[in-house]
């Protein structure tokens, strides 16, 4: 029996949820499919109010998507200092910021052909 992959939109939707759990702020969804020579078809990008918080955020996505999808990131930078923590789930690259990081490298206006969503999680 092989194991079924999950798709883009299980996994764009568990993250998300992650996110949510532990009060991540200002969730933007990034569509960059749209976009020639890019290296995934969706960025994440959240804010956290603290290192902690951050840590928080990326442990409470890997969980997440551990548990409901059976999938783990390919790779994860940045969580030593939890400044600006990227997770590389291949398709889906989520950034989890401290606000005054997320400002400064801006990184949605490097982005700007892409399409953006703001996510209001209920």
């Amino acid at each position: 029996m092989t194991k079924k992959q999950a798709s883009t939109d299980e996994l764009v939707a568990a993250i998300i949820k992650g996110i949510d759990d532990v009060k991540g702020e200002n969730i933007q969804l990034l569509d960059l499919r749209e976009i020639e020579n890019t290296v995934c078809d969706y960025f994440i990008i959240c804010s956290g109010n603290s290192n902690t918080q951050v840590n928080a955020i990326s442990g409470a996505i890997q969980k997440l998507v551990s548990k409901e999808l059976k999938d783990k990131p390919w790779h994860i930078e940045g969580q030593g200092n939890s400044e600006w923590v990227l997770m590389d789930y291949v398709n889906v690259v989520v950034h989890i910021f401290q606000k005054q990081f997320r400002e400064f490298y801006d990184i949605e206006s490097l982005w700007g052909d892409a399409k953006i969503t703001e996510i209001n999680p209920v």
